[in-house]
């Protein structure tokens, strides 16, 4: 048996460097598939979580009882947005206190979806408060009561903000 392993000693230093190599070669390959591999289970992640997030949603909030409302600003409107705060049915929805970004989206005509909840069908009452500062640097607040009705569709409602003072109504809400 010793002999044997004599024999086989000069043939496997000889061939040891190259084995080795090839060892190298054949790990390189793998973790280059292996690393394609873990991307594709990531996309797969990232497929199925939005999947579940749009199951979620429609589970939560149902196209019979969805409401979901909307802020804007009025055309040119100059004065700085603090906060909104929406209650339905006196029951408070949502307040929001916005930055400076969020100001800066709305004032060059963006709209920003500041609640989606349930309501039943029927008639129901909103009221928005707002928040903010006239040019001037006066502070303000105003708030409104407006009533809509909710059918077996989802509805979207838009409260339009103006600077207050100035001809029409500060706050317009009106469906979508």
């Amino acid at each position: 048996m010793w002999q044997w392993i004599r024999k086989a000693l000069p043939v496997v230093l000889v061939l040891g460097p190259a084995a080795l190599a090839v060892a190298q070669d054949l790990s390189g390959a793998d973790m280059r598939s292996l690393d394609g591999q873990v991307q594709e289970i990531k996309s797969d992640v990232l497929s199925i979580a939005s999947e579940l997030n749009n199951l979620e949603e429609r589970l939560l909030y149902p196209s019979n009882t969805q409401v979901s409302v909307f802020v804007a600003l009025a055309p040119e409107e100059t004065f700085r947005l603090d906060a909104v705060q929406v209650t339905i049915d006196g029951e408070l929805a949502t307040h929001h206190i916005y930055s400076f970004k969020e100001l800066e989206a709305l004032q060059k005509g963006g709209v920003q979806r500041v609640y989606t909840g349930n309501v039943p069908t029927g008639d129901h009452q909103i009221s928005v408060t707002v928040n903010g500062k006239l040019k001037n640097g006066n502070d303000f607040s105003e708030s409104g009561d407006f009533s809509f009705s909710k059918g077996v569709k989802p509805k979207a409602l838009g409260v339009t903000l103006a600077q207050p003072g100035f001809g029409s109504d500060p706050i317009q809400v009106g469906a979508w």
